[in-house]
């Protein structure tokens, strides 16, 4: 089916009480194995591209560095691969931006085809923070692409993203900027973190996504809560990397109780980045430790080689440029960029699935309600 809008996925998990994981990817092939995974669990899918992985996948290696040209460039390549995998799929499908930092990185990801999006002004004062996610909602909403603002800042790294401290979100301040935005969801800062390095035994302000919950059912305002910095980090994997020449060291992610005990409460999409690019590097460095012979080949023996020159790496943006027509297009010229590409699949879905699972979105893709684009724009008009 045609890629959806957001907003219908977030009222199935206002009404029936769980919630969406919402994954980042930077391939063809992840996004192919990101909706695979869910058509077998029966899941609604978001699809995640961030600012920079647009750039990325507009074919700026250097990401950290890239133009609006390659985000408009790389916005239609994620979105032309999304949509090419959900044309046939039985399940909705949505493409989210995930931290825009400006409006015309908003409005490149729209035009490109995203269905929904995210501008991040957390890091202003509050004031231009709604007058900017304001501008956002008024671009989008007129287009039936819903929006997902922020409040407060996480604590951590992530692409461009990026504090050395938290600053938690005011409940209060939260529904005062519902009221005057219009977002259909909202990042929350309660204790999660970016990256891998996250602290052992996180424990999350559960009071807080409870008091903005609250506060907005009692002012009537229709809201989402969403969990930003939310990977899992499994060990397991960690260690799996280490023992294959990698060195990732106070990796540690948030206990899996503690975020489902928020989704309850109104957390109904949750982030995560992290845990499918562990998964895709482990995989990685088990393809060239089971099969030495590819360490020497014409298509990727170049992988081999940043793999082993960056023990420490796990985002494998900085494993794939050897590959990047395969990344941006899909194109699979041989049996050796396959045998990468079934990798990376193999790594999605591992922690994908896991995570579908444990959010409880399993079955749940009836129930959400099939609207269009034109079918948004004709609702935010009328509200």
């Amino acid at each position: 089916m045609p890629l959806v809008p957001l907003r219908p996925v977030l009222e199935a998990t206002a009404t029936y009480g769980y919630a969406q994981g919402a994954f980042n990817v930077n391939a063809v092939a992840q996004a192919k194995a990101v909706i695979e995974i869910h058509e077998i669990f029966r899941s609604a899918a978001i699809l995640q591209g961030a600012d920079l992985a647009n750039g990325f996948m507009g074919g700026r290696i250097d990401f950290a560095n890239a133009t609006l040209t390659d985000k408009q460039k790389g916005a239609k390549n994620i979105a032309d691969a999304v949509k090419k995998y959900a044309e046939e799929s039985p399940i909705p499908v949505v493409l989210h931006l995930d931290h825009g930092r400006d409006f015309d990185s908003v409005k490149a990801a729209v035009d490109g085809g995203y269905t929904s999006v995210m501008i991040d002004g957390s890091s202003l004062p509050y004031d231009e923070n709604v007058e900017l996610t304001r501008e956002v909602v008024k671009y989008a909403h007129a287009r039936g692409v819903s929006v997902e603002g922020e409040l407060g800042v996480l604590a951590g790294v992530e692409d461009h993203v990026f504090a050395a401290t938290s600053t938690y979100t005011n409940p209060m301040q939260a529904v005062d900027f519902f009221r005057k935005t219009g977002v259909d969801c909202l990042a929350v800062s309660y204790g999660t973190m970016h990256g891998a390095s996250k602290g052992k035994d996180v424990k999350l302000r559960r009071e807080i996504v409870i008091a903005i919950k609250e506060c907005l059912m009692h002012e009537g305002i229709f809201g989402v809560l969403v969990s930003h910095g939310s990977s899992t980090v499994p060990q397991y994997i960690v260690d799996e990397i280490n023992g294959l020449g990698g060195d990732i060291q106070n990796a540690y992610g948030i206990p899996l109780p503690e975020l489902k005990q928020v989704i309850p409460h109104g957390v109904g999409k949750i982030n995560v980045d992290t845990d499918i690019r562990l998964a895709v590097t482990r995989n990685l460095r088990e393809l060239f430790r089971d099969r030495p012979e590819l360490r020497d080949s014409g298509s990727i023996g170049e992988m081999y080689r940043l793999l082993r020159e960056n023990p420490s790496a796990f985002d494998p943006r900085v494993f794939l440029p050897p590959i990047m027509d395969t990344v941006m297009y899909g194109n699979i010229p041989d049996d050796d960029v396959r045998a990468a590409c079934e990798c990376v699949e193999a790594g999605v879905r591992e922690v994908v699935g896991t995570l579908i699972v444990e959010f409880g979105s399993v079955g749940k893709a009836p129930l959400v309600e099939q609207k269009t684009l034109a079918d948004m724009a004709e609702f935010y008009a009328k509200n």
